[in-house]
C-alpha cells in the first residue's frame, strides 16, 4: 500500500481558489488510480474527483464539474485537486484515496485501499 499526506487547505473567501496536494510514498505510486473525496461534518464521505493510473481520465462529481481539476504527477508521486471558484458548499475535510484497480472507475469509499489524515477547506461568503 502507498501511504498519503494531503496538503494546501486553509480558508479562502467565496469565488477563491486552493490547490491540494497529495503526497504518495512508495514505488507503485503509478500503478494506483487516485481519487479525492470530502466530508463535511454530519455528513457521509463523499466523492469528488477521480483520476486514473495514467492520467488519461478523469471523472467528477456534478457539483464540481467546470470548477475542480483533478491532475497527477507520476514522476514525483502526487496527485493534485485544483479548485476555482470556491463556494461555501465546498467546506469539508478533503482526504485523497487510492485503488489498486488502475482502470475501472470507483467512486465509493469502499473501493479505495489507502487513505489520507484528510485536509480542511473552509469557504466563506
Amino acid at each position: 500500500q502507498v501511504q498519503l499526506v494531503e496538503s494546501g487547505g486553509g480558508l479562502v473567501q467565496a469565488g477563491g481558489s486552493l490547490r491540494l496536494s497529495c503526497a504518495a510514498s512508495g514505488r507503485t505510486f503509478s500503478s494506483y488510480a487516485m481519487a479525492w473525496f470530502r466530508q463535511a461534518p454530519g455528513k457521509e464521505r463523499e466523492f469528488v474527483a477521480y483520476i486514473k493510473w495514467s492520467g488519461s481520465y478523469t471523472y467528477y462529481t456534478d457539483s464540481v464539474k467546470g470548477r475542480f481539476t483533478i491532475s497527477r504527477d507520476n514522476a514525483k508521486n502526487t496527485v493534485y485537486l485544483q479548485m476555482n471558484n470556491l463556494k461555501p458548499e465546498d467546506t469539508a475535510v478533503y482526504f485523497c484515496a487510492a485503488s489498486k484497480e488502475p482502470i475501472i472507475l470507483k467512486t465509493t469509499p469502499a473501493d479505495f485501499d489507502s487513505w489520507g489524515q484528510g485536509t480542511q477547506v473552509t469557504v466563506s461568503l
